[in-house]
């Protein structure tokens, strides 16, 4: 497994992970219509070109095929950094692909603090990850997700 910088050329492997990923994450919790809605607007060309630039955007490669990114906004001047994004293809999950993901994510995140990050109340996968990764619960709150009510859940780890 190889973890590097998202390149230009991956976009559209990364967007097909999103896709696969984020209906096999949220089916039943949130509609399908709205999942594709808000995956069609941020994982755009343009959004994906935006993320590359402004934020560290790290894939898992293996054999030569992207089986998983992740996301991180940089570091604000109180050190703290979000994890916006992290998924895996639901085959490859439990192999240690996230792991690796997220603590390649944090040794390149100059002068990190902490990392926050919102998962979905009735992610049970999510939060279990997180929450053997060492983040903790901090608050929760609703939120109007693409017309659609979600409980979220604030975790942040402190490094």
């Amino acid at each position: 497994m190889i973890i590097r910088n998202m390149e230009k050329r991956d976009i559209p492997q990364v967007q097909e992970v999103a896709k696969v990923s984020w209906h096999h994450t949220y089916e039943g919790i949130i509609p399908l219509d709205i999942q594709k809605k808000f995956l069609q607007s941020a994982y755009s060309d343009e959004r994906m070109q935006r993320r590359k630039q402004y934020s560290l955007v790290l894939v898992s490669e293996i054999e030569g095929k992207i089986v998983g990114f992740s996301n991180f906004s940089f570091v604000n001047d109180e050190g703290i950094a979000g994890l916006v994004a992290i998924y895996i293809y639901p085959d490859d999950q439990g192999k240690g692909i996230g792991t690796a993901l997220l603590e390649e994510g944090i040794k390149r995140l100059q002068g990190v603090k902490k990392v926050l990050v919102h998962v979905e109340k009735d992610n049970q996968v999510g939060k279990y990850f997180y929450t053997a990764k060492g983040f903790v619960e901090e608050s929760e709150f609703t939120e109007d997700f693409e017309g659609h009510t979600l409980e979220t859940i604030r975790m942040v780890l402190d490094i």
